[in-house]
């Protein structure tokens, strides 16, 4: 331990749950584990990539504490190779030692990872500022068009209000929330009158705790409110590719018999998956939940970093998903499931 709060120790670099396993504890105990698994390049589907990697930076502190360690040190969870640390939900476990965990930028990571191959006895030491401040009271934001002709059942399109405070949020989830009011005013630009009720909600506290989309759950089932559909936007807003759909299978047959009239668009990919985190606690209300998708190569470059500025978005890619996700909902709202 250093003086003024910081923390000095050697470090291990681990590359896998297994490698930590195998180091016998005398090399992890006192120390820092690096946890240094890029994500994966070869998968097309970044979001893959970050899903493929991202256990070491929720459980990192977790199992290296398990292991005596005295902190972990994370490699960021980017495909850019670049100076910005990307933070994001990590957990602890109350019945193991807490111990402080920090992001490193890959080009960080990397670095040190080559000084511990020229000095595997090196200290490193580690100041951090991180508090956890006491709750307070937030909020959703809800706006609605209400139904022409089957007021009662309700399509829902949203995003989250939060992000991380190394920066702006813009792409994570300032564009969500955009689109999703940008598709109710597109309807009503249009002369549109939805025949079901479509509801744009902002949703508070999905990076760290999910509780504005939990609430707004728990306030529907408890309401009585008949949900037919749950869409959300939480990819950045970026170029639209189309959509991931959770449903029984009949209902995304039925959703995908709508792809043709996206193919001038481009946003022709209508596929089976994960849909969104704030949507998921409505799964057993809905009969579909509904993810945007759109081109996420970039996403990651940026996600949860002092880099994801306003600057970064641009207007185009922004309108053409919001238009993108406006035709679904219209057609949602005509047509049922």
């Amino acid at each position: 331990m250093g003086t003024n709060g910081k923390l000095k120790a050697q470090v291990v670099e681990v590359k896998s749950w297994a490698e930590l396993a195998a180091l016998p504890d005398d090399k992890v105990k006192g120390r820092f584990v690096l946890f240094n698994r890029p994500m994966n390049p070869t998968f097309i589907q970044t979001g893959q990539a970050y899903g493929d990697a991202g256990d070491q930076r929720r459980n990192g502190a977790i199992e290296a504490a398990k292991r005596g360690a005295v902190g972990a040190l994370v490699r960021s969870l980017s495909l850019a190779q670049d100076d910005f640390p990307h933070t994001g939900t990590m957990r602890y476990d109350e019945k193991v030692t807490k111990i402080p965990a920090a992001a490193l930028s890959t080009e960080g990571a990397d670095r040190l990872s080559q000084l511990l191959k020229a000095d595997p006895g090196l200290t490193f030491e580690l100041e951090m500022s991180c508090q956890t401040l006491p709750d307070v009271k937030s909020y959703n934001v809800v706006g609605e068009i209400k139904g022409t002709k089957f007021p009662n059942e309700i399509i829902v399109v949203g995003g989250h209000l939060d992000s991380w405070d190394l920066a702006q949020g813009a792409h994570d989830d300032g564009t969500g929330c955009v689109q999703s009011i940008e598709a109710l005013r597109l309807l009503k630009a249009a002369g549109l009158k939805p025949e079901r009720t479509v509801r744009a909600v902002l949703f508070m506290n999905e990076e760290n705790g999910v509780r504005g989309g939990t609430k707004y759950a728990e306030l529907a089932k408890a309401g009585g409110e008949k949900h037919l559909a749950a869409m959300e936007s939480d990819g950045g807003g970026f170029t639209p590719r189309g959509f991931n759909i959770e449903a029984p299978a009949a209902t995304v047959k039925k959703i995908q018999q709508w792809q043709p009239l996206f193919r001038p668009y481009g946003s022709t990919e209508f596929n089976a998956g994960h849909s969104g985190t704030d949507i998921e606690p409505l799964k057993d209300q809905v009969k579909a939940l509904i993810g945007y998708d759109c081109d996420d190569q970039r996403y990651f470059d940026i996600h949860h970093t002092a880099a994801d500025t306003f600057d970064k978005v641009n207007r185009r890619e922004l309108e053409l998903g919001g238009a993108s996700m406006a035709s679904l909902i219209y057609l949602l709202s005509k047509y049922g499931l």
